[in-house]
């Protein structure tokens, strides 16, 4: 890897060289611009909304450039995390501009190169960066023919964009290079476009190889953990022991003569050491722990009463859905509670990053899933301009979420700048990422209904109580190294994240038709442990217990749990998920084998996004306590398909991570310290463990819109095994998560 250049690069200047394709036009008539000049003018009639982000990014250049060679490059600010989108975005690229996907050079989340997509979360990227993508190559493409039809002066309706090149139908042939060479349009893109009917799609709703996937199976170079640029230095941080510690005295003389050693960076209760090589870097590292000293207090609640404690703390009461109906005529109540611990987001590669501080400007790699965002915190925590900061995203482990994505390219950034001129590689230890990361919120949630005598709901009270589910970045007090520095940055006060799309209550409205509901979001702000987003937020919590709490109701009324889900269904895409799901695993009434148990649950991602329908099959073995998930089949739907295998992969590995969530993981802790600071005390799914069989059904729906779909298996997941427990064994487990332990104690073994 070459050294690269640590200033902000222009989009103009990158594009306006070698005979780029710079596409841009006004949405306004000439004559409309003149009016608006006139005095007293009223302004145009408002613009229908752009697809995607082109609400945010309009102008097509920030998307597609095509250069004189006919070099095809898409730019999106989104970020590939494993969850497949550089392939569905080359895909989708390719089927519009009419190029082998194999010729396009896709460019990710780079604030020097990029438009501004904010966070790659919320399975947002094909829903925002993907629209986006597809509009803005329909666009280009129609603007290409528009410019063969005027160099070979015929209708454009008689032309074709085909292999990177606009066809006539005498067979005349103009690549894209040619047509583009000596232009610069700069162009505004348009509300709507000239999309390719989905039945002549010949690269969308294809299953492409994955084009990150090779160099990670290959040992090449894939993560940001392979980056060995020249001069490069290696360098470990020194956490404090406890939240709250602080450094109290350190002699580093020792540590600055160890061998490599080349600098040892305190400020504040801010402590890391650089060295020549890694090694190096580890062994100086420890002996700086171990040369500090810290004063640390009690401050984290008991564990064992957290629940209760969580309870106890002051809430905001918000109440995000009030539907009254007719009064209830009801012959049954149920009611149930339910809770989540603290988990981790548990990546298996420890957090890393690299930064270069050089005359003046800082230049970071990161696997942090906001780029812009980030650049923004570390310029504050540095009190640099934004300008002077490149954050460039480059792949790590699976982050799921706030990680300590963040705040390691803030531990590179801040050693960077006390060596400039060199390249700083920083990778935290297993145990920092344990306790150091943000962790998923601990939750409880509550639910009462109302059944009348056929069977019916006819009232719905639902509660849930939850601390923030981000505390991510913009803003250096977001930062855990900008929190100890000698004039440390305060974090801002947590904040609820709003519906429809939500925080701790996301997918806390269940999509059932149900009349007289009532759903109350109980948010409290003090947090006893640092916490952020964990892949779905509150769905995993919200939808396990909706979903469960509709197995319990099906019980009450005596009915098949899909029948039950069914009756008070009324999406048809939901129905049809449901549907899908229950046939493909064999749903029936027959009695399983002793000690296996079958259990079913839906839900479509925070209501707008991808719906997703899973029946799982268990076995319990009841004298150790053991679960074990043997088979799961689901359905999906994600609008339109552009990579089925993709989706597939994508339910598989939220399926897997679900059921190492509901079974094994939960975060330990003393009244001062983190516990679970390594695999053995913080167990996760193993392999010996993974279920036989999972089986995904897309439903592909040519020409819909785009539904994410990288967190919608993770409630349904959850729940499904638990109501598999419960059927297995004829006990429910409410506190997740369903270990051997409380299994044993639900079956008084």
């Amino acid at each position: 890897m070459t050294r690269p250049l640590p200033q902000e690069l222009s989009r103009r200047g990158v594009l306006a060289g070698g005979g780029a394709l710079v596409l841009s036009f006004s949405l306004l008539k000439p004559t409309d611009l003149l009016a608006q000049e006139a005095q007293g003018a009223k302004p145009p009639p408002q613009e229908p909304k752009l697809p995607g982000s082109l609400k945010t990014e309009p102008m097509l250049d920030a998307w597609i450039r095509i250069d004189a060679d006919g070099t095809v490059t898409v730019f999106t600010g989104k970020a590939e995390l494993g969850q497949g989108i550089k392939t569905a975005l080359i895909q989708v690229a390719a089927e519009q501009l009419e190029v082998d996907p194999g010729t396009i050079h896709l460019t990710t989340a780079d604030t020097s190169q990029t438009p501004n997509e904010g966070y790659t979360a919320g399975s947002h990227s094909m829903q925002d960066s993907g629209t986006a993508i597809l509009h803005a190559a329909a666009q280009v493409r129609g603007i290409l023919i528009g410019l063969a039809a005027a160099r070979l002066d015929v209708p454009s309706e008689r032309l074709q964009a085909r292999g990177g090149a606009v066809v006539s139908e005498d067979g005349r042939r103009l690549p894209y290079g040619d047509l583009i060479a000596g232009d610069v349009l700069h162009v505004r893109a348009a509300p709507t476009s000239s999309l390719k009917d989905p039945a002549r799609h010949a690269v969308m709703g294809q299953s492409m190889p994955r084009v990150d996937i090779p160099a990670k199976v290959t040992g090449g170079a894939a993560y940001v953990h392979d980056l060995r640029p020249p001069g490069m230095v290696h360098a470990r941080v020194v956490r404090p022991p406890s939240p709250g510690a602080r450094l109290r005295a350190l002699d580093a003389s020792g540590v600055e003569r160890l061998p490599g050693v080349i600098k040892v960076v305190r400020d504040g209760d801010y402590l890391a050491v650089a060295a020549e090589r890694e090694f190096q870097a580890v062994t100086a590292m420890r002996a700086l722990a171990a040369a500090a000293r810290w004063d640390e207090q009690p401050s984290l609640p008991d564990q064992a009463g957290l629940y209760a404690y969580l309870e106890s703390l002051p809430a905001d009461t918000h109440i995000i859905l009030d539907r009254p109906g007719p009064p209830a005529v009801a012959v049954k109540t149920v009611e149930a509670a339910y809770s989540r611990p603290y988990q981790m987001h548990g990546s298996i590669g420890p957090s890393c990053a690299v930064a270069l501080f050089q005359d003046g400007a800082l230049m970071v790699w990161s696997h942090a899933q906001g780029m812009f965002p980030l650049r923004q915190s570390i310029a504050e925590m540095l009190r640099l301009p934004p300008e002077a900061v490149r954050c460039v995203h480059t792949e790590g482990a699976g982050c799921y979420g706030h990680n300590g994505a963040d705040d390691t390219a803030a531990d590179a950034a801040l050693i960077a700048r006390a060596l400039p001129g060199r390249p700083v590689r920083v990778q935290w230890m297993r145990e920092q990422e344990h306790t150091g990361e943000p962790y998923g919120p601990a939750m409880l949630t509550k639910a009462q209904a109302l059944l009348d005598a056929s069977g019916a709901i006819v009232s719905w009270r639902y509660t849930v109580r939850s601390n923030t589910h981000s505390t991510r970045p913009p803003g250096a007090g977001q930062l855990l190294p900008a929190r100890l520095l000698a004039a440390p940055f305060q974090p801002p006060p947590p904040k609820p994240l709003p519906q429809p799309e939500g925080g701790g209550d996301r997918n806390a409205i269940p999509l059932y038709a149900l009349p007289n509901a009532r759903v109350v979001h109980e948010f409290v702000p003090a947090m006893p442990l640092r916490v952020s987003a964990l892949r779905a937020l509150g769905a995993y919590m919200n939808v396990f217990s909706i979903e469960s709490f509709m197995d319990e109701l099906a019980a009450a009324a005596g009915a098949d749990p899909v029948a039950f889900r069914l009756r008070h269904l009324e999406d048809a895409r939901a129905r049809a998920v449901v549907t899908a799901a229950a046939e493909r695993f064999g749903w029936s009434g027959e009695a399983k084998p002793r000690g296996r148990g079958r259990g079913f649950a839906f839900a479509r991602y925070k209501n707008l996004a991808a719906y997703a329908a899973i029946a799982a099959e268990v076995e319990v073995e009841r004298e150790s306590g053991r679960v074990r998930l043997v088979r799961a089949i689901a359905a999906v739907d994600s609008g339109e398909a552009v990579n089925p295998d993709g989706i597939r992969n994508q339910i598989e590995g939220g399926i897997i991570q679900s059921a190492s969530w509901t079974l094994y993981e939960q975060a330990t802790f003393d009244r001062t310290r983190i516990t679970s600071k390594d695999w053995s005390t913080y167990p996760i799914l193993r392999f010996a463990s993974a279920p036989e069989t999972i089986a995904v059904h897309v439903i592909d729906r040519p020409g819909q819109p785009f539904l994410g779909t990288g967190e919608a298996a993770q409630g349904p997941a959850a729940a499904a095994i638990a109501n598999a427990v419960a059927h297995a064994t004829g006990a429910r487990l409410r506190e997740l998560p369903l270990n051997p332990e409380r299994v044993r104690a639900a079956l008084a073994i």
